[in-house]
């Protein structure tokens, strides 16, 4: 199999290596719009070859994987389709409600497989997680709590163009959350401050926010996101229901330090950013993309899906500027069936159905998935 990598920057280079280490991978192409850039990469990278344009990278790969600028991302995926390529994208596909909206409907019309690059749905305790209240395990959900934090604030010449806290930093608790509920969004709150650094205000943003979703169950959510902890990346996702309260993100290297006789005291190697805390995520996610392009599993995080976080990232910042709560009214597909990560049952009813699904449009399942669990 050869897989093909769009854009060689961090994200990008990181995908390429986690690729080439997979056994069903022969090679890894890369190209990169900056002239030479995707030859340095290759020369770093064993099992890696460049080319010269994205037409060439298209034409000799089984899927490809874009990891260029947003801007980029609806002119490469169109171009994808058009020759039918399956192909993982990075968060967002497009920058704007109504531009991916369309972009959807292209997608879909062309019938190639299409994923979006939410990491947290191939992080295995966050698949545990999604799998226990499927199964029913968790009972009814009564509150999710998530928390993300960076150790470090981003460079300040990227803010304005970041699309802002809820697009950028919370845009993953903000697909992740309603999937593992399973149901619609119908009211967002969101608040924030300005607390690192006078940077984000000047770039009209904030970098500390909070956000309260209402689930059409009743069932609340809390997210919390920050641009800086002295102690650490932290990303951890708690969920209380009637039966069970499990949590995700707490081990050895969570920045975390707990005041209890015998708590948590984060380590010396507490995580230093989202690359090594999600590590088994990434490499999880580029191992079922590759079997999403065999066919050997359904697609865990199509296009649609993508939407409803964009939507809710809006609201978070519509709310956030009025200082008032979102109602959300799901719209309607033309085929009828509502933008939703599942149906609108209560889990109770949901999970007692053998054939429920993980999210929608998947039956992935973690033996399917071949998902690593062992440690970094």
């Amino acid at each position: 199999m050869r897989i093909g990598v769009a854009g060689v920057g961090r994200i990008g280079t990181m995908h390429a290596t986690n690729l080439a280490a997979l056994d069903r991978v022969d090679e890894v192409l890369l190209f990169d719009p900056v002239p030479g850039r995707a030859a340095q990469a290759s020369a770093e990278l064993s099992g890696t070859k460049a080319v010269d344009d994205l037409d060439t990278l298209l034409g000799n790969v089984d899927g490809v994987l874009l990891a260029t600028p947003t801007n980029t991302h609806p002119e490469m995926l169109r171009a994808a389709i058009a020759k039918g390529v399956p192909t993982l994208c990075e968060k967002p596909i497009a920058s704007d409600v109504a531009e991916m909206a369309a972009l959807i409907e292209d997608v879909e019309k062309s019938g190639v497989e299409v994923l979006v690059g939410f990491q947290r749905r191939f992080d295995p305790a966050i698949y545990e997680l999604n799998r226990r209240i499927r199964a029913g395990e968790v009972g009814d959900v009564y509150l999710v709590r998530a928390v993300g934090n960076d150790a470090n604030p981003p460079d300040f010449s990227y803010l304005p163009a970041s699309g802002g806290i809820f697009r950028d930093l919370l845009i993953h608790d903000l697909d992740c959350v309603p999937w593992l509920v399973g149901e619609p969004v119908v009211e967002v709150y969101a608040s924030g401050s300005v607390l690192v650094h006078q940077a984000f205000a000047d770039a009209d943003d904030v970098d500390n926010a909070v956000v309260m979703l209402k689930f059409a169950g009743g069932a609340h959510a809390t997210l919390a996101g920050g641009r800086h902890d002295p102690v650490g990346y932290d990303h951890r996702i708690e969920v209380l229901g009637s039966k069970d309260s499990l949590v995700a993100g707490v081990d050895p290297k969570t920045p975390l330090n707990s005041l209890e006789p015998g708590g948590h005291v984060a380590g010396p190697d507490a995580y230093p950013g989202f690359p090594e805390r999600f590590h088994r995520a990434y490499v999880n996610e580029m191992n079922l993309f590759t079997q999403v392009i065999k066919g050997e599993v359904a697609n865990p995080s199509p296009a649609r899906e993508s939407l409803i976080s964009l939507r809710l990232a809006e609201a978070c910042e519509q709310s956030r500027r009025t200082g008032a709560p979102v109602k959300i009214e799901e719209p309607r597909r033309s085929s009828g069936h509502p933008l939703s990560p599942n149906s609108a049952e209560p889990n109770s009813v949901r999970a007692s159905r053998p054939d429920d699904r993980l999210e929608g449009g998947s039956s992935a399942t973690p033996e399917a998935a071949q998902f690593n669990t062992e440690g970094n």
